[in-house]
């Protein structure tokens, strides 16, 4: 197919006129199963359609990324129906566990991935098929710097053809939070791997100091870890303080954001945390763990502003990075945050002045175009 070459922003425009065809995991549309990634799929295939792609969603059910032969069989029908040299974008919790069906179709496709989460992290076997379908496709797209170079990493791909395409946010009314700043929000689905457990521990160590927090988050995804956490915050004597509000969206998200003072997500994993950037985009500062992409959310790629402005790289701190599985790091960045109010304000000018450097999801949409435009045209 030649040699990839993508094009500038600048020659990206609204007028494309060119057809993509889509695989997402069926559900990225159903309320009851909000994540990050259905999210900026959603956004993304949106905003393509912004720039002038006909774009053909496929929404294929299956228990991704651990498909059974049907789902695979499901996968293998649309991926045939593309038409020859046809432009097939698909989302890697679905393209990195079907090698079979995919790598194959690579000899009449131009094949993209979107890859939130390297699934070969923490399984060598799907590793092996991660790398022979990333290995395959014309391109791809990684949604933060840490997750491409995590690819990189692999050795099996040259860094010419994996590409950064960050979540946006939409930037909502700045919040102006209360004098005490005892008001704190965790918005992420109950599981073991978003570190609620920790965040307990942590809790229970500042118990001393006034405080409330709303835990917003899906309770079905897992429900013995949901059942555990109650347990501890019963045991801790936490029960009174913490609430458990299952998940929001819309309005009552917003209403959320808007009553927090501090937004903290103690997760294990993230590959980029759009928690973060939506919190600050309410001018909420942030308590987090140090993992995968959360320190570029936190504070935009290598510190600057998203978008090439001036202002990023000088502002002060929006938040503040604790390891991850420490409960008592984040119990004393807590405490810090409680007890002093002169970090309070600092963090908080920093929150809004990161409020101002954020990236809107037009411009995601724009980076990504980019990346099918120069695989169509290569």
């Amino acid at each position: 197919m030649g040699e990839l070459r993508v094009r500038p922003l600048t020659e990206v425009h609204a007028e494309v006129h060119a057809e993509v065809h889509v695989v997402v995991p069926a559900g990225i549309d159903d309320p009851d199963r909000v994540s990050g990634g259905n999210a900026y799929d959603r956004r993304v295939l949106d905003g393509l359609r912004a720039y002038g792609w006909t774009v053909r969603e496929h929404h294929v059910s299956g228990a991704w990324p651990r498909p059974d032969a049907a789902a695979l069989e499901r996968l293998a029908a649309v991926v045939a129906a593309v038409p020859p040299d046809g432009l097939l974008l698909v989302d890697g919790l679905v393209a990195c566990c079907a090698d079979d069906v995919l790598v194959p179709a690579t000899d009449r496709l131009r094949l993209v991935v979107l890859v939130h989460l390297p699934l070969g992290l923490a399984d060598p076997v799907a590793a092996q098929k991660e790398r022979r379908v990333l290995a395959a496709a014309a391109a791809v797209v990684a949604t933060s710097g840490w997750t491409r170079e995590v690819l990189l990493d692999s050795g099996a791909l040259s860094p010419e053809g994996v590409h950064v395409a960050r979540p946006g946010v939409d930037r909502a009314p700045s919040t102006v939070g209360s004098r005490e700043g005892t008001r704190l929000l965790c918005v992420a689905a109950v599981t073991a791997l978003k570190g609620h457990a920790d965040l307990v521990a942590a809790l229970t160590l500042v118990s001393d100091l006034p405080w409330s927090c709303v835990m917003a988050g899906s309770l079905d995804r897992e429900p013995d870890v949901v059942a555990d956490l109650r347990d501890r915050l019963t045991k801790a004597g936490l029960a009174g303080q913490v609430r458990l509000v299952g998940a929001l969206r819309g309005t009552d998200l917003e209403e959320a954001y808007a009553a927090a003072d501090l937004v903290v997500l103690p997760s294990h994993v993230e590959t980029y945390g759009m928690v973060v950037t939506e919190a600050l985009a309410h001018g909420v500062p942030v308590v987090a763990t140090a993992v995968g992409g959360v320190a570029e959310a936190m504070h935009g790629p290598e510190g600057g502003a998203e978008d090439g402005r001036e202002g990023g790289r000088g502002s002060g701190p929006a938040g503040l990075l604790v390891p991850a599985g420490r409960p008592d790091a984040l119990a004393e960045a807590l405490r810090c945050w409680l007890v002093d109010r002169d970090l309070r304000e600092r963090l908080r000018q920093g929150a809004r002045q990161r409020r101002h450097d954020l990236s809107p999801w037009s411009r995601t949409a724009e980076q990504v175009s980019a990346v099918l435009g120069g695989v169509r045209d290569a």
